[in-house]
């Protein structure tokens, strides 16, 4: 993760759920760095470890959100800020 993300989300190409994920993430303007599994080999490989097998995850912390759940994603946020 680079020095100024505080937030990991992996994404595919087409997958409407990781738009939404980066659009919350940008409202709220939690800087994240964005692993496209189409695009880099590397990323579906360190995915497929965690035991995930979908995207989109988004990594914050020690915390691993699966899928656009807004309700897991401002809890995580919120403890960003606190």
């Amino acid at each position: 993760m680079s020095e100024s993300a505080a937030a990991i989300v992996y994404t595919s190409t087409y997958c409407n759920y990781c738009r939404q994920v980066k659009s919350y993430l940008n409202e709220r303007g939690v800087a994240y760095e964005e692993r496209n599994i189409d695009e880099n080999e590397a990323f579906a490989e360190e995915l497929w470890n965690t035991g995930l097998r979908s995207v989109p995850v988004t990594v914050i912390g020690e915390t691993k959100i699966l899928g656009f759940n807004q309700t897991q994603l401002a809890r995580a946020v919120s403890e960003l800020t606190s």
